[in-house]
């Protein structure tokens, strides 16, 4: 029976096969994409896709039913929050300018199975966003003609009462997901360039809401007599900063964007925060002067903006409106299409998934055959499938994707840089004569041995220390951790850290709702997690950082991504049961596809040095004494091994 168990070391070598990292190449400007994207393309891209159809439907819904006005304080707060992802994102996208966003920041620095799980759950992600897009455009133009599209199709072709899937299908939706198809094959500059005119277009409206918005403002809708500016409280908006969050999800188009760059180290950090910037400031200023308008309490949560001007005997500016939201919607369906296939692609070429998804078309530099094959896919979903069950599915992969790229900015910020060799600082004494043989200062004599122990400390204070190693300072006080090779101090205490996170917003969403927890038992839970967090995030403060590089780096490592980390499990924690449900059947499908395809292709898998065989061969030769001599067997291409019947004749 023992036999049949696997080994420690069988054991040990496959896992760490699942936590091999992505060796980059020495050149990461090489690449058999276009780089013809500008700090404004790339800015433009991130604009829309973060200002879609939530611009015109979501901020009614929040300020009605969850915060009131308040629901701008939502957006402020949601902004900041999304600001911490954002800046991980523009660090890794400057540092790593190949395609793959999240899933190629993973691999590079934390390892191969996970960052095959984000990339998974990226393209599930993406293909679900952008189908359901293209339902809420063809449902919003649908309600422009009175619903005529939709009566049409259940007239002349049936509805349907199947569960998970759609009343009717929605030919409009897979229509327009089809021309979207055919125009991002065309190439990045020519989808840059139908983004910039939908983008224009988009930007237009808005400007024009703000004005006509704030001529039409009343402060009185703000109030005690409607209700203030915060009538649910501290509480409300809370509640709306996480729903208010998902909003800005979509700038991580610019990192799947930056082997198209053309300065990625300068353009990628600048136009996520210029897109993030202006996305944060269109919904805030569109969330106050919506609330001016009518009291918030009479808006119509389904087409806020249309029904606020129509009530102030605008009718005519609801048109305007419905033209922004498509154009918007729009642009969310490019940024959408033109993510996921660069994803795929970066994990095919890898070899984590199917090869056939990294052939990049010679004439147009895309991945042709992923847009092909996904855009259909999403079109096939938007045509037959009730997307609503499966919207929530991508707040989840979304958040895991923000949590695994913050993790892997403080794993990577404490990792020994590629070519680092510890530097000794130059000492201000004249140097000594040369000599023949070692090095005079190898040779030095000294009066005593004490003298011997003070020139050690010396040097040692004198050394450059390498990143993630402890900093000279904690030493004296830790240690025990100087024996641990750089770096792996860090890891642990970024695995512990995650997992106090997870603790902590655990006890924070259902220590008293689900688990009825007594006071005193909460609060001690909540101390314990907390310290845990807390003394997780000072020892990697303690270790030495990797000294600043000419591309963008966050600020506050680690806080700022412990920070962005915590906000982000909290917020996955909220979400239903029926979501993390559907979320652990999609990772056992995932897990299916890379134990039975992509750990055996992977091209990490193929730098890995096979195992020679190894055996000793005894020779014994007559004479007055017995010779063994011992040699490997090489390869038959370069050494012949002797035949068995000349071994026996030495023998004999």
């Amino acid at each position: 029976m023992a036999r049949w168990l696997p080994r420690s070391t069988d054991l040990t070598r496959f896992c760490q096969k699942l936590n091999r990292v992505k060796t980059l190449e020495d050149d990461m400007m090489e690449t058999s994409f276009n780089r013809c994207l500008s700090t404004i393309d790339l800015t433009l891209l991130g604009i829309g896709g973060m200002v879609g159809s939530g611009l015109y439907v979501l901020t009614g819904t929040v300020a009605k039913e969850i915060a009131g006005p308040a629901v701008i304080v939502s957006f402020i707060i949601a902004g900041f929050a999304s600001l911490l992802a954002a800046l991980c994102y523009a660090e890794f996208g400057a540092r790593v300018p190949k395609t793959g966003s999240a899933y190629m920041f993973t691999y590079v620095s934390v390892g191969e199975i996970w960052a095959f799980l984000i990339g998974w759950n990226v393209l599930l992600e993406y293909m679900i966003g952008g189908a359901a897009v293209a339902r809420a455009w063809s449902g919003y133009l649908d309600s422009i003609f009175n619903h005529k599209i939709k009566n049409f199709t259940e007239t002349h072709v049936g509805a349907w009462q199947v569960p998970f899937l759609a009343r009717y299908p929605d030919f409009l939706a897979a229509a327009i997901l089809l021309v979207a198809t055919t125009f991002i094959s065309f190439g990045a500059k020519v989808s840059s360039w139908l983004n910039h005119v939908f983008s224009a277009i988009s930007m237009g409206v808005i400007l024009f809401i703000l004005i006509m918005g704030f001529v039409l403002a009343q402060p009185k809708n703000w109030s005690t007599q409607e209700g203030g500016f915060a009538p649910y409280g501290l509480s409300g908006i809370m509640a709306g900063t996480a729903t208010c969050f998902y909003a800005f999800v979509g700038f991580d188009v610019i990192a799947a964007s930056s082997e198209e760059a053309r300065n990625p180290q300068r353009a990628v950090p600048r136009a996520i925060a210029f897109s993030l910037g202006l996305a944060t400031g269109a919904y805030i200023l569109v969330s106050v002067v919506l609330t001016l308008m009518v009291p918030w309490h009479t808006l119509d949560p389904d087409s806020a903006l249309a029904d606020a001007f129509y009530r102030r005997g605008y009718a005519w500016a609801g048109f305007l409106v419905a033209a922004g939201s498509i154009c918007a919607m729009n642009t969310v369906l490019l940024s959408n299409l033109f993510s996921l296939p660069r994803i795929v692609y970066a994990m095919a070429e890898d070899g984590l998934f199917f090869q056939v998804f990294s052939r990049v078309h010679p004439r147009t530099q895309v991945p042709v055959v992923g847009i092909v094959v996904f855009g259909l896919l999403m079109a096939l979903l938007a045509l037959v499938f009730d997307l609503e069950a499966l919207v929530q599915f991508l707040s989840i992969g979304t958040l895991l994707a923000y949590t695994f790229v913050a993790a892997s900015i403080i794993v990577l910020r404490f990792q020994q840089q590629k070519g680092d060799v510890p530097v000794p600082v130059a000492s201000s004494r004249p140097n000594p004569e040369p000599h023949e043989g070692p090095s005079s200062s190898e040779l030095k004599e000294y009066e005593s041995f004490s003298d011997k122990l003070q020139l050690v400390d010396r040097d040692k204070s004198k050394e450059q220390r390498e990143p993630g190693q402890l900093k000279a300072a904690f030493e004296p006080y830790l240690e025990f951790l100087s024996d641990f090779y750089p770096g792996e101090v860090v890891t642990v205490a970024v695995v512990t850290l995650m997992v106090s996170a997870i603790c902590l917003c655990s006890i924070l969403v259902f220590g008293n709702t689900h688990l009825h927890l007594p006071t005193w038992s909460y609060s001690l839970l909540l101390v314990l997690f907390s310290l845990g967090f807390l003394l997780s995030l000072l020892l990697i403060w303690a270790h030495e950082q990797q000294h600043s590089t000419q591309t963008f780096q966050i600020p506050l490592v680690p806080l700022s991504p412990a920070l962005s980390i915590i906000l982000n499990i909290y917020l996955m924690l909220k979400l239903s049961y029926m979501t993390w449900l559907r979320f652990a059947i999609w990772l056992l499908l995932g897990l299916l596809v890379y134990f039975s395809y992509g750990i055996w292709h992977s091209k990490e898998n193929l730098r890995e040095p096979q195992p020679q065989r190894v055996s000793a061969r005894y020779v014994v030769f007559p004479g007055g004494s017995l010779e063994e001599r011992v040699q490997a067997v090489q390869p038959s291409s370069q050494t012949p091994e002797l035949p068995d019947t000349d071994i026996d004749d030495c023998k004999r």
